[in-house]
């Protein structure tokens, strides 16, 4: 056996150079012509050629399983031949998200993947692996966040905008396979890796992304646009992990950003092909900061939510009593409003809900008078201050006397 192995790997080189050799100077080769040179390839063991010759075949047509037999037969030959035995990654480094800041890099090599599957940006086992247009395979998590830097190829700077703005990414479906097949103790290995990383992403209460820019309220839209790197990675996790959640704050010269804020659910994201994003939220709920952290670039809190406290009996009468004369007040000054001033209100926070039966029913308080706090002409550091009260008749009487201000200031 030992001889004839000999004998045969020249055999093997000298079909791969012929069928090489005949495909260099065509610009575009057939599928036909692809398909017989990545077996040669395949046969002579050169297999990081044969999947570029078999990627050039499939991005003519779809391949067929029996096409793709000699690579999986050289592959397990390859691996019967040079022993691989990897051991666990590990828990060092989210799966596939670690790219940008190296994590793995540093890992001796016996720990690494067969070079044929290592992603080249984080060294790592491939996980979701994608192709680019310009035919360089990447761990999906990893390319997201090279291309939140710059729109080009992280190997030959092809530019990408086309491919960042449909946001298409097919995985790779043979790496994927082979990886699944003959690498499956390392392949769960970094899937665990990932999961945990996602698990801890999903948490609502601890480490929560926190957007840091302007004032947002519960119930009302607030349409953003993420131009910045660490925000697109935000973005883009909240998506991933399920929840559409995140943060927003107010910025503090101290602290970084405020002490409270509200929590936002993304209800839409339309990507541009700079990689720019136009988010489309809405406010859920309010909450408290209990400590302020970071996390890969962009900011995190600690938090609690914050509920009204709810009153009954006679306070509850006095309550409604309130909440009712308010309301009126409300809707007789949006009522006195210049018509292009009201037209401007109306296109970008929608109209004005209506009265609410029971004001207590909502934790956070009546959906109107969260809107009526959005378009008053109030500076940011007062509404922070209403927000924060988890007493709806203390926020009542706060906003009455800014209706008050507002009504005898207006020009006569």
């Amino acid at each position: 056996p030992g001889n004839g192995k000999e004998e045969a790997e020249p055999s093997r080189s000298r079909t791969a150079e012929i069928y090489g050799s005949e495909l260099a100077g065509l610009p575009q080769p057939e599928r036909g012509l692809c398909l017989r040179r990545a077996d040669a390839l395949a046969r002579a063991g050169r297999m990081a050629e044969a999947l570029d010759a078999y990627g050039a075949a499939a991005r003519l047509a779809r391949l067929r399983p029996e096409e793709l037999r000699e690579l999986t037969e050289s592959f397990a030959l390859s691996i019967r031949d040079k022993e691989l035995r990897l051991p666990p990654w590990g828990s060092g480094g989210p799966g596939g998200g670690g790219a940008a800041e190296g994590e793995g890099l540093g890992d001796p090599a016996c720990c690494r993947p067969p070079e044929l599957f290592a992603c080249p940006l984080c060294r790592r086992l491939f996980y979701e692996p994608v192709t680019t247009p310009c035919g360089h395979t990447f761990c999906l998590k990893c390319l997201e966040r090279c291309l939140d830097h710059n729109p080009h190829c992280p190997l030959c700077k092809e530019k990408l905008s086309e491919f960042l703005a449909s946001r298409t990414y097919k995985k790779t479906v043979l790496t994927e396979e082979l990886i699944v097949r003959y690498l499956p103790e390392e392949l769960s290995e970094r899937k665990k890796v990932y999961e945990e990383e996602m698990k801890e992403l999903s948490n609502l209460n601890k480490d929560v992304p926190i957007f840091v820019c302007t004032m947002a309220f519960p119930t009302i839209p607030c349409p953003l646009h993420v131009f910045e790197p660490r925000y697109r990675l935000m973005i883009r996790r909240c998506m991933e992990t399920g929840t559409k959640q995140f943060g927003m704050c107010l910025a503090d010269e101290l602290k970084g950003f405020a002490d409270h804020g509200c929590i936002l659910e993304i209800r839409d994201v339309k990507f541009f092909p700079d990689g720019r994003s136009v988010v489309d939220t809405v406010g859920v709920r309010r909450f408290r900061v209990l400590s302020h952290g970071q996390r890969d670039g962009y900011n995190t809190a600690n938090i609690e939510y914050l509920e009204d406290k709810k009153v009954e009996g006679p306070e509850y009468e006095e309550l409604v009593r309130l909440h009712d004369s308010v309301y009126d007040q409300a809707v007789a000054w949006f009522t006195s409003l210049k018509d292009n001033m009201k037209v401007q209100i109306l296109n970008h926070f929608g109209s004005m809900p209506g009265k609410e039966p029971e004001p207590q029913s909502n934790p956070s308080g009546p959906a109107w008078y969260w809107w009526l706090l959005a378009v008053l002409p109030l500076e940011n550091r007062a509404q922070l201050a209403i927000l924060a009260m988890t007493s709806l008749k203390d926020r009542l009487i706060a906003i009455r006397r800014v209706l008050i201000f507002v009504t005898r200031k207006r020009p006569r």
